[in-house]
């Protein structure tokens, strides 16, 4: 346990105020983190929680080993000025940003070698102290609020207390200014504006399932990573499903599963391969049934029984899986997270939909279908994926039409050397012509 912090889940058969417990990296509780994923239990989805409980983790391992201010280390419940530093120094250090202040706040910049999870990291830990706040376990400001500012004028949206959301969320009428910059947020990103990621390889599910084999993974992450790659849907979209999502479908290859915002409800269904339903069904009846705390066979379980479960027959999690994850992509050449799974998946389905659609109406369809299968609120979000394939599709017009000049200027060039050969041919012609003449002219001569 010991070497960083985690996250450990109660098991069901001890009573316990907590569901959920964070221990930090002496493997002691970590209350503070601990107390903030259960008060934001039930105002957001516990997926949400967890994704910022994960990203926050190593922040406060880093604060515990690493931050300054003055010579002493940083702990979380400093005033607001001192978290501001570490905070500063995390972006700087651990993230590769650049940051500048400017009036009452920071700019944060990416730079090339930064995470995609800045603005996740921004928004968790000032929603942590929000938290802390509201339970009067931190008795300052929000360090991560700028409420110095006087210049920021927040447009009020349709939510009561919220600045309006920006026109790509497609809940509210758009305004022209960005949204960004009527955060009130004390670190501000800057000349960042997020784009999907558009992942072009169509070798990248083999490169990672070579190397899952180097690995030596389990059956179990086996069939996780390949369901990601194959359905596009997210991490605990896939970890966290039942027995009875399984079954709750009619085909074989298919399983129910939540949404992002559904709270738990089953929204939607997850299709896979057939040789992915091969291996999970080789996975139930060999290291599920192996590791099950019942013992009993996959027909045989309640459908409340989680479909994938740890080697101690508790419920599967993201942490747990994440760390067999990455010692498979550092076994490999590859630099990605697994989120890149689903920017892969929709790269590679829009491919399809554009090279197999007979016209502009049926790629609109099936463009549709795909959206509702993904369960997208808005189309905008496949705007940039929709803009390569366009941009693909001119790049490969503008290619054959420079092949066409090239065939051209080639054919002009061959005629107009044959000219030169044939002009060559016709003087020599003329000349010889003319010498034969001169050769009869003299022999004439010479008779006379």
């Amino acid at each position: 346990m010991l070497g960083r912090y985690r996250i450990f889940r109660c098991p069901p058969n001890i009573d316990s105020k907590y569901s959920l417990i964070v221990f930090d990296y002496n493997g002691s509780p970590f209350i503070p983190l601990t107390e903030y994923f259960h008060d934001e239990k039930g105002r957001i989805a516990d997926s949400s929680i967890i994704n910022y409980l994960n990203i926050l983790l190593p922040f406060f391992y880093w604060m515990d080993l690493n931050s300054s201010y003055r010579g002493s280390r940083v702990t979380w419940d400093m005033p607001p000025e001192v978290i501001r530093v570490a905070v500063k120094d995390y972006l700087r250090v651990e993230m590769y940003c650049k940051v500048r202040h400017w009036n009452t706040f920071e700019l944060v910049r990416q730079t090339k070698n930064s995470p995609d999870t800045i603005n996740r990291f921004l928004a968790a830990l000032k929603s942590f102290y929000k938290s802390m706040i509201r339970l009067n376990n931190y008795p300052h400001e929000n360090p991560l609020v700028d409420n110095l500012s006087e210049k920021i004028h927040i447009l009020s949206g349709f939510r009561s207390g919220r600045p309006r959301m920006p026109s790509a969320a497609g809940t509210e009428t758009p305004f022209r200014s960005t949204y960004r910059g009527q955060s009130d947020s004390y670190f501000k990103m800057y000349q960042n504006e997020w784009f999907p990621v558009i992942l072009d390889d169509a070798t990248l599910p083999s490169q990672v399932y070579d190397a899952v084999k180097t690995a030596k993974l389990t059956l179990r992450d086996q069939v996780i990573i390949r369901m990601l790659f194959e359905t596009g849907a997210r991490v605990s979209e896939v970890i966290e499903v039942t027995i009875g999502d399984l079954r709750a479908r009619r085909s074989i290859r298919e399983i129910a599963t939540f949404n992002k915002g559904s709270n738990g409800r089953r929204t939607k269904f997850l299709l896979f391969s057939n040789d992915t339903y091969i291996l999970l069904m080789r996975y139930l009846k060999t290291e599920r049934i192996k590791h099950d705390t019942l013992g009993l066979p996959h027909d045989k379980l309640p459908d409340d029984a989680p479909l994938f479960i740890s080697n101690r027959g508790t419920p599967y999690n993201y942490h747990a899986w994440y760390a067999h994850w990455k010692k498979a992509i550092q076994i490999s050449s590859l630099k990605i997270n697994p989120h890149k799974t689903r920017h892969w998946y929709v790269t590679n389905v829009m491919r399809t939909i554009y090279e197999t659609s007979a016209n502009d109406s049926e790629r609109t369809i099936r463009i549709r279908e795909f959206v509702r299968y993904m369960r997208w609120r808005s189309k905008e979000t496949l705007v940039v994926y929709e803009h390569f394939f366009d941009e693909k599709k001119q790049l490969e017009l503008i290619d054959k039409v420079h092949k066409n000049m090239k065939e051209e200027e080639e054919k002009y060039y061959k005629k107009d050397a044959n000219n030169l050969i044939r002009n060559y041919n016709m003087e020599h012609d003329l000349q010889k012509i003319v010498i034969e003449d001169s050769e009869i002219l003299n022999f004439f001569e010479g008779l006379e």
